[in-house]
């Protein structure tokens, strides 16, 4: 499938509505300037004599109709382009379902499914910027800049071939310049950031190489090298978007200039009445409002394109073998079904009820993902009672995430067991999402209220159940500020609140869900220092009794763990408290401090260093 397969069927569906849009659009720009005109009109007519006041109805009642129906026009447009777009977003969120459904089992195996959707999701809402914020004001601005030239034209060749030069400006040389400057921003950024993250997470775990070696200084200055070369880039593009404006502004001036000194010298030749200056030259302005919004169009560009690439890519992967698909499905069905009749006969394992206790217990696990010949995790055994809270670290594919799918029940070992209360974790199937909830680095976020965003939980909840679950997560003072309390819509993807407020969100989501196993999947990824560890203290002291499985970059908190557990190469390097940690390896030392903030990071590293 072609990139043109997500963007052009669509416009061919609803041609009619995209064209009363790019209608709708330029006569919402041309009621605009009309009525700068007749204003101007009228201001240098009324200001001639006092008895001209008698003739000017017609420009009044022009000021009052273009002012009216410029109001009219843009809210018809707008309803009309959101009328459309949204028809298209669902239609492209069905076509996305449908090309996602024989895929699951192969994204579930190779990605976190709540990740993916959350992406793919992210991807579906940024094309409908392609249609709002680049496709139709772009049409609209051409539309307009033809029948402005062709408009002065008829006045004067020589004016309208130099008002096209620098309206030209606008509408092609200033956002294609954006979009080269922007494209190659980003790239070169997106690049730096990757390089920087791998160096640091390499150079965190081989920090007593660093340290032996005595250059533990050139690894600040190499690290503080690298972030100032980004925060370089940032600043680049935050200055080129000020010299952007700053062009249009003054393209807009000479336009302005332009205009007033022509109309004044038609009138001083006798070819244009005096009260047409003021309206000429004032005209100007409501039509750049079509023009200076294009720049910054075109740097959306680059992130359309990694969207559009993206589906492309979900688009061609589809699982070819469709009868591997159907029985996996047949078996799981099976499985569970078996599952269930053996629960209703010992009654560990109602359907519907809540789990009170759960014993997870993996014994000499080993697994690799298909196509694979190096195990993921290799000979791995780890014990956590009901109430024992473990942190996971290591670095970028060490084996955690695989480690949280066993246990999840989303892998089945190639060998050893994975267990809980006695039962196979993969082998519960929809018994799991009540004994473990997980609290990961982006929660989905519906656009509902806040209070059904938190039921999610348990579906049954009262509004009391969720009022007490928020104020365990530390909302009811954000609830109370909100316009509608509990009842506040959240908008798509929560973007009403800010990255603490919505790891708070689903933090009483899982309070409310009230499982026996919580599974903290670097939900502070993304927060400030502050925010995360006021975060972290909230989640430990509202878990108190559950199982807690932090898997992490930080060791904020460490302390507060009963056991940390370092992964390398999907083994298990190091086990212990954080004293004991501390004590017994000088590695786990290192990067202890290494996660201090950067002063004291350099004082202990001079000092280790001697």
């Amino acid at each position: 499938m072609n990139r043109e397969g997500w963007l052009m069927p669509y416009i061919r569906a609803h041609m009619g509505r995209f064209i009363m849009m790019i209608i709708l659009g330029v006569l919402t720009a041309a009621a605009a300037s009309m009525l700068m005109f007749t204003s101007g009109f009228l201001i240098s007519k009324s200001a001639l004599r006092p008895e001209n006041i008698l003739l000017v109805y017609v420009p009044i009642v022009g000021v009052r109709t273009f002012g009216i129906s410029r109001a009219v026009l843009h809210y018809v447009e707008r309803l009309v382009s959101h009328d459309a777009v949204l028809r298209i977003l669902s239609q492209m969120r069905v076509r996305l379902f449908r090309v996602l459904e024989p895929q699951a089992l192969m994204l579930r195996s190779k990605y976190r499914t709540g990740d993916i959707l959350g992406l793919l999701a992210d991807d579906i809402e940024q094309l409908q910027n392609v249609y709002l914020r680049s496709a139709f004001p772009g049409a609209v601005a051409v539309v307009i800049y033809a029948g402005v030239i062709a408009a002065l034209g008829r006045f004067d060749g020589g004016f309208a071939l130099m008002a096209a030069a620098l309206l030209l400006i606008l509408l092609a040389g200033l956002p294609l310049i954006s979009l080269m400057m922007t494209a190659r921003t980003q790239v070169r950024m997106k690049q730096e950031r990757s390089r920087l993250y791998q160096r640091l997470t390499d150079a965190v775990m081989g920090l007593g190489s660093w340290v032996i070696s005595g250059r533990a200084g050139d690894f600040l200055s190499s690290y503080e090298e690298d972030e100032a070369s980004i925060a370089r880039a940032d600043r680049a593009l935050k200055r080129w978007a000020r010299i952007r404006n700053l062009i249009g502004q003054l393209i807009v001036l000479a336009v302005v200039l332009l205009m007033m000194t022509w109309s004044a010298k038609q009138t001083a030749a006798g070819q244009m009445d005096g009260t047409f200056i003021a309206a000429f030259t004032l005209v100007v302005f409501p039509l750049m409002d079509v023009f200076l919004p294009l720049s910054e169009a075109a740097e959306r560009l680059p992130g359309y394109r990694d969207s559009l690439n993206r589906l492309e890519q979900i688009s061609s992967g589809s699982c070819s073998d469709s009868r591997t698909e159907e029985a996996l499905k047949s078996r799981r069905s099976q499985t569970a079904e078996q599952h269930r009749e053996q629960g209703t006969a010992d009654g560990s394992w109602k359907q519907g009820s809540r789990m009170a206790s759960a014993d997870i217990r993996l014994e000499d696990v080993s697994f690799s993902y298909k196509g694979n010949t190096e195990a993921a995790v290799h000979g791995l055994s780890l014990d956590i009672p009901q109430g024992k809270r473990i942190a996971v670290i290591g670095r970028s594919g060490a084996g955690k995430s695989t480690l949280l799918g066993l246990i999840q029940g989303a892998f089945k070992p190639d060998s050893g067991t994975v267990r809980i209360n006695g039962t196979a974790a993969a082998d519960l199937g929809e018994d799991i999402p009540r004994i473990i909830s997980v609290l990961n680095q982006r929660p989905h976020l519906f656009d509902t209220t806040l209070a059904n965003n938190i039921r999610l939980g348990r579906v049954s909840a009262t509004d009391e159940d969720v009022r007490r679950a928020a104020e365990q997560a530390q909302l009811a003072a954000l609830a109370g500020t909100l316009p509608g309390g509990y009842d506040t819509p959240m908008r798509e993807m929560g973007q009403r609140f800010s990255g603490g407020e919505r790891q708070r969100v689903a933090l009483a989501r899982i309070l409310l869900q009230d499982t026996p196993v919580v599974i903290l999947d670097e939900p502070t990824v993304g927060l400030d220092p502050r925010t995360e560890r006021e975060l972290l203290k909230t989640i430990l002291r509202e878990t108190q009794g559950k199982s807690l499985i932090w898997v992490t970059h930080h060791l904020a908190l460490a302390e507060s763990m009963d056991e940390i557990i370092f992964m390398e190469g999907g083994r298990i390097e190091m086990r212990g408290t954080h004293a004991e940690l501390m004590e017994r390896y000088p590695r786990y030392r290192n990067l202890y401090r290494m996660d201090r903030p950067g002063y004291a990071l350099e004082r202990e590293l001079a000092k280790v260093g001697g």
